[in-house]
């Protein structure tokens, strides 16, 4: 992380746009459309594999490792898509003053907080009005962007510290317990404690604390400056490097033991098992140790991305990542429908609901879904670049 620090930074312009812009890159899109993949992975499971009793899906002492490393192939998503959005946000910079880039943050973080409130939440309970608000990736993702917005006006360097500051010593609070009924109750749960709390008799879930994402989308930003200036070659030493060392760290720390999530552990007789206990990393709030692997992961594939910029498939991958949010509720509502189909056709098969009966099938079904996705997706991103005149398509 110590290139984020030293990287050559030209200052944001207060009053109008800098001179040298920088066009979005297809492999930031490639990236974005690859993890949003695995997360319609993870939402065929959710939503077809509700059947099954799995308290925790990466529990290694009960969880099947087939369902164990499904749900592993997912958690690329949430980190890599929270720190492109602050890259994106840091390249946005590089066309528009700092007034206004801070009041487009502001927008998007409060729209998409809006859609969780809303399409998100309606879609995922089928209630209207809901009974219980579920506040997830999404929301997290809004506020994230409305924190972005304020942390612009501060020096380039102050940003990547606070946000290598917040992912590194976050951990350091999970001994923290605010009670129920504290005045500070409320704040806690959304920032690092995940609770259920009733605001003016409504349950809410933080499902996203959402602390340690302020940190993600700090570095996202902080690594903008490697896409606006230098050449492709020394930008991907950097990927590459940073990248490497994040998943060396990860490796020794997670063998100290000592810091950065929960401790791992030895399962006698079953190796498997003991391998899912050192994989099996905090999402929520996500541990350091998540975070280093993950983030680790996406910066190898941005840089190998990069390079690959010219074969087809990165082109195609860029598609779903041109479009985020239209594909997000887009795939939700899919699912639902297809839920709901099931459930037409052959009733509730598995106890009280409708399911398909294993993990290939969960495979099965999302290899099926990618290309009819493709299809609307790839429609609604060419809109989006042939009517820049209207507005609100900026913000899917």
């Amino acid at each position: 992380m110590a290139s984020i620090m030293t990287a050559p930074i030209r200052p944001l312009s207060m009053t109008k746009p800098t001179a040298r812009a920088s066009t979005r890159l297809a492999s930031i899109d490639a990236l974005r459309g690859f993890v949003m993949l695995l997360m319609l992975l993870d939402h065929v499971r959710e939503t077809f594999l509700l059947w099954v009793p799995v308290a925790d899906p990466v529990d290694a002492t009960t969880t099947d490792p087939a369902y164990f490393f499904t749900r592993l192939t997912s958690t690329l998503c949430a980190p890599v898509f929270v720190a492109l959005t602050g890259l994106s946000a840091y390249l946005y910079s590089q066309k528009h003053s700092r007034a206004q880039t801070s009041a487009f943050l502001l927008k998007r973080g409060a729209f998409l907080i809006l859609l969780e409130l809303t399409l998100v939440n309606f879609v995922w309970r089928a209630q209207f009005p809901p009974t219980i608000l579920y506040l997830q990736v999404i929301w997290a993702i809004g506020l994230s962007m409305i924190v972005l917005a304020a942390l612009i006006h501060l020096p380039h360097k102050v940003v990547a510290a606070i946000g290598i500051g917040i992912v590194a010593g976050h951990n350091l609070l999970d001994p923290v317990t605010v009670a129920e009924g504290h005045p500070l109750h409320l704040v806690w749960s959304f920032l690092h404690d995940r609770a259920m709390v009733t605001i003016q008799g409504f349950p809410v879930r933080f499902s996203y604390p959402v602390l340690p994402w302020f940190g993600v989308i700090a570095l996202g930003w902080a690594v903008g400056p490697w896409f606006a200036n230098g050449d492709a070659a020394t930008r991907r030493k950097r990927l590459v490097r940073t990248g490497a060392l994040l998943l060396v760290g990860f490796v020794l720390l997670r063998a100290l033991n000592i810091y950065g999530d929960a401790p791992w552990f030895v399962v006698a007789d079953a190796p498997l098992r003991t391998a899912m206990s050192v994989l099996a990393l905090t999402k929520y709030p996500p541990s350091l140790l998540f975070l280093m692997s993950t983030l680790g992961v996406g910066l190898l594939l941005l840089a190998l991305f990069e390079r690959m910029a010219d074969i087809r498939v990165i082109g195609w991958l860029a598609v779903f990542g041109g479009a985020p949010m239209f594909f997000y509720l887009f795939h939700l509502y899919i699912l639902r429908g297809l839920y709901l189909l099931g459930l037409a056709l052959w009733g509730t098969n598995h106890g009280m609901v409708f399911g398909l009966p294993s993990i290939p099938w969960i495979w099965g079904l999302w290899i099926a879904l990618i290309v009819p996705l493709y299809v609307p997706t790839r429609w609604f991103a060419g809109l989006k670049q042939r009517r820049k005149d209207i507005g609100w398509l900026k913000y899917f």
